[in-house]
């Protein structure tokens, strides 16, 4: 492929790129650039985590990028996961690769990569302490919510230096490119705002979209930048129905997504619609509707732009919609089910279900 095609493929993936111009430029100097994500390992995976990250991740592949992914297990540690217990965020971790793979990632093109098998390593301290030494703490603090948390939250002396940490990741892997979420902007770019300094380069960051909750909106229209509004609203673990888990049951999707938020003819934030874009149309060719006939009977929807031209002139009602969106993510997830319903994949997922979840 030319840097065009390239290009192309990665736009998919970012919401927002830092910048479009220098990550042209790398393509044209790098034919396999680095490109890194990482994840604390706690908790049930759901979608966004499990099959948006993937489709995000294999089209960073085909356009030619290295993927290092940091199973970032001290930084659930810091994080107070699972009480600090760092054999259950061990288990926790090898159960998101287990379901990367069942979701179809070609696991063997990306290198796994843990924080524990570093963190005995002098130079990467160096890095931290020197990212450290050139940020203030309030500084430090407005970028919290990387983790989760807020600024105005009571913070572990160990939260406050998770950010130099972060930062630190990025150059130690040497990543060209930070392929992490909306959420994870304020330390991408405290990255690139030192990175010239400190290391003698600027990593570009290509930020992924953050996928709603099921739930009704609870953020007034108007507050906060689209950034704070996306935090606020994405889907979470903490709330469970906010989210469908990738080992839901095919009745628990049904039931999620019959009770979702799905205001008629609306499609911005409309979880549903969010689906459907990032989702749905990225796996499928094809969305079909059962729809009845005295509304028009059944229809196949081909594309994402084809479903807002019906969706909004009120051709298509929500209810028919959600069964839609339900029947295509069950046929997504079977293979996840059919992968952890034996063997190795059942124990993991039976020991991350029976731990209790903290934060």
């Amino acid at each position: 492929m030319d840097v065009a095609q390239r290009l192309a493929l990665i736009q998919q993936v970012g919401e927002e790129i830092l910048t479009l111009d220098e990550l042209k430029t790398l393509l044209e100097q790098k034919q396999h650039p680095v490109a890194y994500d990482g994840f604390e390992p706690s908790g049930n995976l759901h979608i966004a985590q499990g099959l948006l990250r993937a489709i995000n991740i294999g089209l960073m592949l085909k356009a030619g990028c290295r993927f290092k992914m940091w199973v970032a297990d001290w930084f659930a540690w810091m994080n107070n996961k699972y009480d600090g217990d760092l054999e259950k965020i061990g288990i926790a971790g090898d159960y998101f690769i287990e379901t990367w793979k069942a979701c179809g990632l070609d696991t063997d093109k990306v290198e796994f990569l843990k924080a524990s098998d570093v963190v005995g390593d002098p130079a990467y301290w160096s890095k931290v302490v020197q990212i450290g030494r050139h940020s203030t703490l309030q500084r430090v603090l407005r970028t919290t919510q990387i983790m989760g948390r807020s600024e105005k939250d009571a913070l572990s002396a160990a939260q406050i230096f998770y950010p130099c940490m972060q930062a630190a990741d990025i150059f130690h892997l040497d990543a060209d490119i930070c392929q992490l979420g909306m959420d994870q902007r304020k330390v991408n770019i405290l990255a690139r705002e030192l990175g010239p300094k400190l290391f003698g380069r600027k990593p570009v960051a290509v930020h992924h979209h953050m996928l709603m909750g099921l739930q009704q909106p609870g953020v007034p229209t108007g507050e906060g930048d689209s950034v704070e509004r996306a935090i606020a609203m994405k889907m979470s673990k903490s709330k469970p129905g906010s989210a469908i888990f990738m080992t839901d049951t095919a009745a628990e999707v049904e039931k999620k997504i019959g009770a979702a938020y799905c205001p008629e003819k609306q499609v911005m934030e409309n979880p549903i619609i969010e689906y459907c874009k990032h989702i749905v149309f990225r796996k499928m060719d094809v969305l079909a509707i059962d729809r009845p006939a005295k509304f028009g009977g059944p229809l196949e929807l081909q594309s994402y732009d084809d479903l807002v031209q019906v969706y909004t002139a009120g051709k298509l009602h929500p209810m028919d919609l959600k069964k839609g969106v339900a029947a295509a993510i069950n046929g997504l997830l079977d293979p996840v089910r059919q992968h952890f319903s034996k063997g190795r994949p059942a124990e993991l997922l039976a020991q991350v279900k029976s731990f209790d979840v903290t934060r």
